[in-house]
């Protein structure tokens, strides 16, 4: 999935490119880092992207290894379930009897090798108990209420579990009671099952949004509905997968992921990417100079000269036609800074 504009990371991050293409992480976009981590274990011929159709152009010159026809272009944003809905549609005109993993364009999941071992274990569970989803969960390091989190239940194998419950963001004290327990992992939003299992969860839980689905799956190669097409998935509800489909099933299986794992959402994680300097300060600019500053953020995409002195908490962003300066409580509210915008152009 590579849908989302990523408006807390504003101003590098825009509606014309989102923050999944955007370079920072070792000369690397984000969702280059996603196609190689896969292509360990699938050919590139088996690997799609779904994305808005504004991407598309650009999601194909960054991978230009993945075949043309596997870029699944949505015809308007509506949020994880329909995203992974329509996916599910249009595979199951290519590979009804198939199984699919869905991971998200803008994570840093390290070691690349444990990911693969554990996406495989993921492919096996969806295999061997067909009539559940599965789901990853992510070893906590420590207590994040940023994160939703997965309550385990039964043991079934090892490092694969029933799911009790889902938790949604906690509060930090009831984040480290979760952590303490060792009953729980972060919820990481990647996902296996048979294609024939998910879209009978749409039918159960989604039966009108199931219905629009595969209506547009249905006209999705055909340029004459193409006005239809957007009709239809346009009405459809905004909601996540979690909310639509995982947190009503009947089964769900927990596969344990030993990694480092980062939901890149906001400028506040940039310090889990990049190393910050003796001062706490990181850095992702060409040209940078501090005097007594202390764990500011500071990003620039081109060679406009940064220079900080005496703050510390900060975040200043640097983009060819915008600087974002915000202390780093107010990060959350970037997103609204940029509805803000988007209103008064």
């Amino acid at each position: 999935m590579a849908g989302g504009s990523g408006t807390r990371l504003w101003p590098l991050s825009r509606q014309d490119r989102p923050k999944q293409l955007l370079k920072l992480f070792g000369g690397k976009s984000l969702l280059r880092l996603s196609f190689e981590r896969l292509c360990g274990l699938l050919p590139p011929e088996r690997i799609y992207v779904i994305a808005g159709r504004p991407f598309l152009p650009a999601i194909a010159t960054e991978l230009p290894e993945l075949p043309l026809a596997n870029l699944m272009g949505e015809p308007c944003p509506r949020d994880t379930a329909p995203a992974v809905g329509l996916a599910a549609c249009l595979l199951a005109q290519r590979d009804p009897g198939g199984t699919m993993g869905v991971f998200s364009a803008d994570h840093i999941i390290e070691p690349v090798e444990a990911f693969r071992e554990t996406v495989a274990k993921g492919f096996a569970a969806a295999e061997q108990h067909a009539d559940a989803l599965v789901t990853f969960g992510v070893t906590p390091t420590s207590p994040h209420p940023g994160y939703g989190y997965i309550h385990i239940g039964r043991r079934l194998d090892e490092g694969v579990y029933e799911i009790a419950e889902f938790k949604e963001k906690p509060d930090l004290p009831t984040a480290g009671m979760y952590v303490d327990s060792g009953e729980y992992y972060w919820n990481a939003g990647m996902f296996v099952w048979r294609v024939a299992t998910i879209l009978a969860a749409f039918d159960q839980h989604q039966p009108e949004m199931a219905r629009d689905l595969r209506a547009v799956a249905d006209d999705f190669h055909d340029a004459a509905k193409a006005g239809a097409m957007l009709q239809r998935f346009s009405r459809i509800a905004r909601i996540s997968v979690d909310f639509a489909i995982m947190e009503k099933v009947d089964r769900v299986i927990c596969v344990e992921m030993p990694c480092r794992w980062l939901d890149v959402g906001s400028w506040p994680s940039l310090p889990d990417i990049v190393e910050p300097d003796a001062a706490g300060n990181t850095v992702a600019a060409p040209r940078c100079a501090t005097l007594d500053a202390h764990n500011n953020i500071l990003v620039s995409e081109t060679g406009h000269l940064i220079a900080a002195i005496g703050v510390e908490d900060l975040i200043i962003v640097h983009s060819e036609d915008a600087t974002l300066v915000c202390h780093k409580s107010e990060a959350q509210r970037i997103k609204d800074l940029v509805e803000h915008l988007m209103k008064n152009r």
